[in-house]
């Protein structure tokens, strides 16, 4: 059965059957893209100037919204609404700070082909798709997705799919976008199918937004073919309990009964979901549907999306409020994507207080404070990459002879590295100027 404002909407549109409704090809083929619709599906007049700034903002940064994700929108408190706000243009995102940039976390350029990022090892992202079916305000990417100049054609798919066939070290493929379940059915199966063929890769991962914003996509075909894949990893967004709709659940269930494991994404957003009962409320409804928190991210620098941000205290405020007070399974890590292309730095509340040779001093979510006694005496295997002379019981072939980065590289025993030496360190320029 559908709601209220469902049926409104569908016979607003073209008063066809709740099958039709039900049909993710139709909601698509519907889409809100204008001012007029969106105000006529809705019966509402949205105040002066919003409708006076709408055009300025949607010629820069689009607006695409699914009938399903339109009928989530509660229009007696629009100002308030999580779902407005995440759907609706605002004036604010036309602000743009002078921290903000095009592409904060340099996807760019760790490109080593289009529509490849190499920043970690081991793993890599595959840009697949630029579309979505509704254009979040608070995106990422949004200097690509809706450009549909630049839809990955599939000689650039394949040029990826070589990248990564010609790169060993790449274990786990996340397929991103855009939005990986907006492509057909058997086009996904191709590409993963390609992907499959790669003996290298473990693991393949896929990012969508359809399970919260077009739950109609989990159809049973799309989920056949997803299980001819395994081992296949799923990460939904949902930002907001209200997201979790019959058919949202139904959607993660279908999902689930596939075997394929499923985490979530959500970003920290003003004015969404910056409230530690409402993420309380999400990491819950999440868990019951099978779905683990996954990341929770600060907002990033992207261009415009400064009236999204809340101060880093506030993501922590969040974590002290789940820590402790409920499953840790249902606590998702903090990040905060650097910008400049660092990758994922987890924030945690600090629960080591102090240290000493044999003790360390904690605190619990409570405000206990205890003490650990380490070992008096602790002799560490020491390591110099001769694994097969190794006193533990090492299986080599499922190890990874990579070398070591980063802080590992000063831990380990088997590399001489003393310090990491920032390029163009001010010291370090003094000492070769003197030849010294």
């Amino acid at each position: 059965m559908l709601t209220e404002s469902q049926h409104k909407i569908l016979n607003e549109i073209d008063g066809s059957s709740i099958r039709n409704w039900k049909d993710w090809r139709w909601q698509l083929r519907h889409c809100v893209r204008d001012l007029e619709t969106f105000e006529n599906l809705l019966n509402i007049q949205l105040p002066t100037a919003i409708r006076h700034h709408f055009t300025l903002i949607t010629e820069q940064f689009p607006m695409s919204i699914t009938p399903y994700y339109l009928s989530l929108i509660d229009v007696d408190n629009l100002e308030n609404d999580p779902v407005f706000r995440q759907s609706f243009p605002d004036i604010k995102e036309l602000q743009v700070q002078k921290t903000d940039m095009t592409d904060p976390l340099h996807e760019d350029r760790d490109s080593p082909v289009p529509g490849v990022t190499h920043r970690y090892p081991d793993r890599v992202l595959f840009l697949v798709s630029n579309m979505c079916s509704m254009y979040c305000r608070h995106c990422t990417r949004k200097r690509r997705v809706g450009d549909r100049d630049t839809i990955p054609s599939r000689d650039q798919i394949l040029q990826g799919i070589e990248y990564i066939r010609d790169t060993p070290r790449v274990r786990d493929v996340l397929l991103s976008g855009g939005d990986p379940f907006l492509l057909p059915t058997d086009y996904l199966d191709w590409i993963l199918s390609e992907l499959r063929k790669i003996e290298h890769v473990e693991v393949i991962r896929i990012g969508t937004r359809t399970p919260a914003v077009l739950p109609y996509r989990i159809t049973d075909e799309l989920v056949e073919m997803l299980r001819a894949h395994h081992p296949l990893w799923i990460n939904t967004h949902f930002n907001h309990p209200r997201e979790l709709t019959a058919s949202s659940k139904l959607a993660l269930r279908k999902l689930a009964d596939a075997g394929i494991p499923l985490g979530n994404q959500s970003v920290l957003l003003s004015g969404v979901n910056d409230c530690p009962r409402i993420m309380r409320s999400l990491v819950h409804k999440l868990v019951a549907n099978r779905v683990r928190p996954y990341y929770l991210y600060q907002c990033d620098l992207s261009e415009g999306l400064s009236h999204f941000r809340t101060p880093v205290g506030k993501g922590i405020e969040i974590l002290e409020s789940l820590i402790g007070h409920t499953s840790g399974f249902c606590v998702p890590t903090y990040v905060i994507d650097a910008p400049g292309g660092g990758g994922k730095i987890p924030v945690m509340p600090n629960y080591l207080i102090s240290w000493s040779t044999n003790k360390v001093v904690l605190r619990n979510y409570e405000g206990v404070i205890t003490t650990y006694k380490e070992p008096d005496s602790y002799e560490p295997t020491f390591c110099d990459r001769n694994c097969t002379e190794c006193n533990l019981q090492l299986a080599l072939e499922d190890a990874g002879e990579f070398r070591s980065v980063g802080i590992e590289k000063l831990l380990a025993d088997y590399d001489d590295t003393i310090a990491l030496i920032p390029r163009d360190n001010d010291r370090h320029e003094r000492r070769e100027g003197n030849g010294s």
